[in-house]
Order: C-alpha cells, then sequence, then structure tokens
C-alpha cells in the first residue's frame, strides 16, 4: 500500500502516482463532465474523495458545478480544491485541499450525479450556493441560464443517442431553492432571477444578450432557427433579431483552431448572407474587453436595417 509508484490524494486512498488528470471534455454542455484540465483534476480529485467521504458528505459550492458542467469563471476553478458540505448538526471532516461547509437542513437538497454516481448538492441548490461566490451579476444568471436551458436539436432534428433531453432543474426549482431561507448572496439570487432565460448555450451568450439589454438595445431571440425559402434549414443562430435579419454569433476559440469548423463557419456564412442575414460576429476580446464596440455594432446594424 505504499509502493513507490502510489500516492495517497487523502488519507486512506491510494492512486497510481502516475495517473495524471482525466483528458479535457471540449463542451461546457450543462450536465456534462470537464471542459479544461482544470475541471478534469477537479473531477479527479472528487472520484478519490468519494472513496473516503463520509456518508453525511457531499460536493457543493464550485465543485458541484463542475460536477454539473454549470459555467463559472475559471479564476474560481482551482485545481484540486473541494468544497464539501454537509447538512447540521453534522461537521464535514477537515482534510488538506477540502473547504468544509455546513449546512442547514431544508436549504440544500442532496442528490447523485446520473453520469459519475458522486453525491452532490442538486443543480438548483448547487445554483443558490454560486450566490456567495460569483461576483458579477452576469454569471449570476449564465449560471441559471445553464441549470435551465431546455436541450433543444435545431429545426427539430433527433437527438444523439443518450443525449440529456430534460434541463437540470426548472426555473421554479430555482425560486424554491431562493426562498428555502436566508443565505449568502440571496439578494444577488433574487437579482438574477427575472433575467433568467431557457435558450442560452452558454456563459458567453448570456453574457452578450446581458451587455445587449444593458445598453439600452431590445432583447434579442435566442436560438433561432433559419430557413430558406424552400423549408430546407441553413442554421440556428445563437442570437438573432429575426424582423431585421440581424444575427449576433459568438465565436469561442474553436472556431479558429478547428478546420472543419472553420470551413463550416465560412459555408454557413455565405448561406445566411445569401438570404438577407446580417451576420455580427463576436469573440471574447470583444465582449469581455470591448462591449461598449458590441453595443455600438449592433446598434449601427439595427439602425440600417430601420432606416
Amino acid at each position: 500500500m505504499r509502493a513507490a509508484d502510489l500516492e495517497i490524494p487523502f488519507r486512506g486512498v491510494r492512486r497510481a502516482a502516475d495517473a495524471g488528470p482525466a483528458p479535457a471534455t471540449p463542451s461546457n454542455e450543462p450536465g456534462g463532465i470537464a471542459w479544461s484540465v482544470a475541471e478534469s483534476s477537479i473531477l479527479e480529485s472528487a472520484h478519490d474523495y468519494a472513496c473516503c467521504m463520509t456518508q453525511h458528505e457531499f460536493f457543493s459550492h464550485v465543485t458541484a458545478a463542475v460536477i454539473w458542467g454549470i459555467p463559472i469563471p475559471h479564476a474560481l476553478v482551482v485545481p484540486d480544491e473541494l468544497h464539501v458540505s454537509v447538512l447540521a448538526p453534522h461537521r464535514a471532516s477537515k482534510r488538506p485541499n477540502v473547504s468544509a461547509h455546513q449546512a442547514r437542513a431544508g436549504r440544500v437538497t442532496v442528490t447523485r450525479h446520473p453520469a459519475t454516481g458522486l453525491r452532490v448538492s442538486s443543480p438548483a441548490s448547487t445554483w443558490a450556493s454560486l450566490g456567495a461566490v460569483l461576483t458579477h451579476h452576469y454569471d449570476v444568471v449564465a449560471a441559471a441560464d445553464a441549470v435551465v436551458r431546455v436541450p433543444r436539436m435545431p429545426a427539430g432534428f433527433p437527438f444523439p443517442p443518450d443525449a440529456r433531453t430534460e434541463p437540470l432543474a426548472s426555473v421554479a426549482e430555482l425560486k424554491a431553492s431562493v426562498a428555502a431561507g436566508r443565505r449568502v448572496g440571496v439578494e444577488a439570487l433574487r437579482t438574477a432571477l427575472p433575467r433568467v432565460r431557457t435558450g442560452a448555450a452558454s456563459r458567453p451568450e448570456a453574457w452578450t444578450r446581458l451587455t445587449l439589454v444593458d445598453n439600452g438595445l431590445p432583447e434579442p431571440v435566442l436560438d433561432y432557427d433559419v430557413f430558406d425559402e424552400y423549408g430546407t434549414f441553413v442554421a440556428c443562430l445563437d442570437m438573432a433579431y429575426p424582423e431585421l435579419k440581424i444575427a449576433i454569433e459568438y465565436d469561442g476559440d474553436h472556431h479558429r483552431t478547428d478546420r472543419q469548423q472553420w470551413s463550416r463557419d465560412i459555408d454557413r456564412l455565405e448561406a445566411l448572407a445569401a438570404l438577407g442575414w446580417h451576420v455580427i460576429r463576436v469573440d471574447s476580446r470583444l465582449l469581455f474587453r470591448a462591449p461598449g464596440e458590441l453595443v455600438r455594432r449592433v446598434r449601427a446594424a439595427r439602425d440600417r436595417r430601420l432606416a
């Protein structure tokens, strides 16, 4: 048990010393697994800790968000740091790299993650706990968007086998979690609830929508399907002003690094242009470093179409 090729992540737990973090999965799909090395590291640590956690303990806060695939700023995702909670009067174990929390009964719902089997706070309870750690209003909304997003395939295409077809939680469940009792960050949660939408596919899309609305522009339609004059599906747009044929598309880094994605984007943009659509492409630089320019571009496009 103390061989040189074993390491001890937690007392009573052994693992192969060269078993690095699980490979990152390039997906931000809520309910899924990791989307970066940091998240992969946390998941590995969670599986290790699950081998020694007491019957009263469960993963919560940032760790639960990672397990459920709820998007949060990467600065909050510290590799190997776990957040573990218990319901009062129990106390969480004190272990290295573990932030222990105690919650009141009735404030948190505990469940098991369907894919990993890890004992974890429910998606709605997890979101409610994030009100204490998310410092920007848009991130509180974006996390809620991910929890209540209703999975859909563009144009009614069938879901792939084993795809999740239900949201992680309903808006009603989010409201119930907020109403369950006083907690740190409850005002941030209450402020976010009216702005939560079921059609936002990612944190950047939520930030884009909120940036536009908070600067006086109409709220765009989310997840909008475009068809040509023959009824053939052309594209599903992140955001759109359909009456003006203005599309707003957020391009993550994979749009630049994936050659096949790049080629698909070219074909897609050509098809939209042929139908009279004006596409405004948004990247992380524009959204997070120059939001004023983003607003200017969208407003200018609307003004031209309305003229």
